[in-house]
């Protein structure tokens, strides 16, 4: 468990980095999609982890308080580059 949870949360920056690398508004799209599925996959493995009683409700809600800004910002940085590949 502790596993897949470091491996989906790093696939988050991982993906912006390489979507940001490409240089073209479409792969860079692409990519932001990728990282967004991870972020949405570490907090299934967290939801997993307190069923499972690995971690407390206090550590999912403070995670599910930074899911929502993270998420705001990829889907926001998503519309960014629609926008600009609209121009």
């Amino acid at each position: 468990m502790t596993d897949q949870i470091i491996r989906s949360s790093r696939s988050i920056g991982n993906n912006l980095a390489e979507g940001h690398g490409r240089f073209h508004y479409q792969d860079n799209i692409r990519f932001c999609i990728i990282a967004r599925g991870s972020l949405t996959e570490t907090l299934d493995h967290l939801i997993v982890a307190l069923d499972e009683g690995i971690i407390s409700n206090d550590i999912l809600s403070s995670f599910q308080i930074e899911y929502e800004s993270c998420l705001k910002l990829i889907n926001g940085y998503i519309q960014f580059l629609k926008s600009k590949k609209k121009e």
